[in-house]
């Protein structure tokens, strides 16, 4: 952890903490020896130690908890530490390290692929604050979801209340954070939940008995009034009445969740519970959490107990309790109410909070950007954007450009010398409708944006093992579009380079027959070429508009200035490049 990007108020409650922790573990260890030395001289020697064994037990078992309070309060702050250094990594737009969501990676996806939403250096890094599986796959399925106004006016308007409380969303980030580690399937204990009870009327017995007989028995020992050799028959007859909750309580233990699932839960619904809200979304989704019929804290509270009793049967401790007082029974029986009253709910707790991991990630980006431009959702097919910018390059880089895109037109013919910043410009679009539509605001000073479904054709490399060539895969890929042109599909593309795996004449003609193509259906977008013959169709095409990128070369070096302007491209650079590089003309 780099300290230097830590506040310091993190800091001293971190190292407080911790000392704390260190003074109660050796207290803790104390009891431990005294609990220890009082039960082996009660049960050989002085029955009347048995009485110090349970006052030191039941100080043992404060101390625990003391202690695990502590360590929780511990790891959170060691996870708020270590969010204010990534926050600093995140503006500078340092990404490494963070998880690029490489699972997600899909070839075939209409435009993930071609705009950086995953991998390396991607948006997903930028901010993903999701903790667990489930809350990472929601997002990344709004990041690959088609445009939809209704449901980014939705979440826009969650996103904007959430990043203006900048507490609930670190502390809900670092709660996850702090407790779910090694995360575990729930399918086991959703099968678990919807199986018929184990529970039996007979049960009851032993339940009572355990309890009752165990504390008798030990009184009794303690004040001399029986040996202690009545414990050790006790202990025998409890052996042979545990057999019977045995297997069902070790397959309860084997599907549980772990306990910093559940743990994360609870607090993320007393969280929420305490929480007001203004905005009809996130009220949507607190009414699961709270709501006349129950409180999920409270509910999550008692289940993070019975999973911590029940996983942590083989404990010593709980071994001679259970031997003595038959615990077993009263686990079993309060699971058994717990999942008759509330095991139904817990499948649909955990998806909303998957939706709440995604919109608390969406909101830290939003307080951390503090980029609050609200777009503008049009039904007319149209793109305006003002000081549009790219959100994975830093802002002290970024150039903002202003673009337009009318009803009345089709297609704008890119142009521009390498590295002016054509291809960088098209995903920028790209990129910032993507942001709009998962509920962000863009990176514009303004952004209107008409009923387009996104699609891209900008990286289109070869597969050797499926034998298919770069041209043949660009070619694919215009087959997919031209699909949904011929659907009726309202489409905004982006082509980068067109047909650049052939010859000029070929890449020309091919390159006129698709924007004529493409212009007699729905679809509308940005088309890049080296080929400046083609600019001369706007003289054909009323639908058609030149805008370029430009370069300057000056004393021996290539300037670019990345703005975009009017008309097509006057000069080319590749000669001054390839000169610069070494070869001689």
């Amino acid at each position: 952890m780099d300290i230097a990007y830590v506040s310091q108020d993190i800091l001293d409650l971190l190292a407080k903490a911790k000392r704390k922790g260190i003074v109660l573990s050796l207290v803790r260890l104390s009891v431990f020896f005294v609990m220890a030395a009082a039960f082996i001289v009660g049960v050989t020697d002085k029955p009347l130690f048995l009485m110090l064994f349970l006052l030191s037990l039941a100080g043992f078992i404060y101390l625990i908890l003391l202690f695990n309070q502590n360590r929780d309060e511990t790891a959170f702050l060691t996870e708020l530490a270590k969010m204010e250094e990534e926050k600093v990594k995140r503006s500078s737009r340092s990404l490494q390290g963070f998880d690029a969501g490489a699972e997600f990676i899909d070839k075939a996806h209409p435009f993930t692929s071609d705009l950086d939403i995953f991998g390396s250096h991607s948006l997903f890094q930028l901010f993903n604050h999701t903790v667990n599986m489930g809350g990472k796959a929601k997002l990344a399925s709004w990041l690959q979801s088609q445009m939809n106004p209704e449901l980014a006016t939705q979440r826009s308007g969650a996103v904007r209340e959430l990043s203006r409380q900048p507490k609930f969303v670190s502390d809900f980030e670092a709660t996850g954070r702090a407790f779910i580690k090694e995360e575990k399937s729930k399918a086991g204990f959703y099968t678990w939940l919807r199986q018929p009870g184990s529970w039996r009327s007979f049960y009851y017995l032993p339940l009572v008995l355990g309890p009752i007989g165990g504390s008798i028995l030990l009184f009794l020992a303690a004040v001399g009034m029986i040996p202690p050799v009545w414990i050790g028959a006790w202990i025998v007859l409890g052996i042979f009445s545990l057999t019977l909750v045995f297997k069902p309580l070790q397959e309860a233990s084997k599907v549980f969740p772990n306990q910093g699932d559940i743990k994360s839960f609870g607090k993320w619904a007393l969280m929420i519970e305490k929480s007001d809200f203004t905005d009809p979304y996130l009220n949507s989704l607190k009414e699961p959490i709270k709501n006349d019929s129950f409180v999920a804290s409270e509910v999550l509270k008692s289940l993070e107990q019975k999973a911590f009793m029940i996983q942590n049967r083989a404990n010593l401790m709980f071994v001679i309790f259970n031997l003595v007082f038959w615990i077993d029974f009263f686990l079993i029986w309060r699971a058994e109410i717990w999942r008759k009253k509330f095991g139904k709910h817990i499948a649909d707790w955990e998806e909303v909070f998957d939706t709440w991991q995604a919109l608390v990630s969406l909101a830290s980006f939003t307080y951390e950007e503090q980029n609050l431009s609200s777009p503008t959702w049009s039904r007319e097919k149209i793109i305006e954007a003002k000081n549009l910018r790219h959100p994975l390059i830093p802002k002290d880089k970024a150039v903002g450009n202003d673009f337009s895109l009318a009803e009345n037109t089709k297609t704008i013919l890119l142009t521009g010398s390498n590295m002016s910043g054509k291809t960088t410009f098209m995903r920028t679009l790209g990129i910032n409708m993507v942001m709009v539509n998962v509920g962000l605001s863009p990176m514009a000073e303004a952004f209107i944006l008409g009923p387009f479904q996104l699609f891209t054709s900008m990286r289109n490399a070869d597969n050797l093992g499926e034998s298919v060539s770069s041209f043949y895969a660009e070619l694919a890929r215009i087959k997919q579009l031209l699909s949904k042109a011929e659907a009726g599909g309202t489409v905004f593309f982006l082509l980068d380079e067109i047909l650049k795996g052939t010859n000029t004449a070929d890449r020309i003609m091919g390159s006129e027959a698709l924007i004529r193509q493409l212009a007699a259906s729905n679809c509308k977008g940005i088309i890049s070429t080296h080929d400046i013959e083609l600019s001369q169709l706007d003289s054909s095409f009323s639908f058609l508009v030149n805008k370029s990128f430009h370069s300057e070369i000056m004393d021996d070096k290539i300037h670019f200035d990345y703005k975009l302007k009017p008309g097509p491209c006057p000069s080319f650079n590749a000669h001054k490049l390839m000169e610069l590089m070494g070869i001689k003309f």
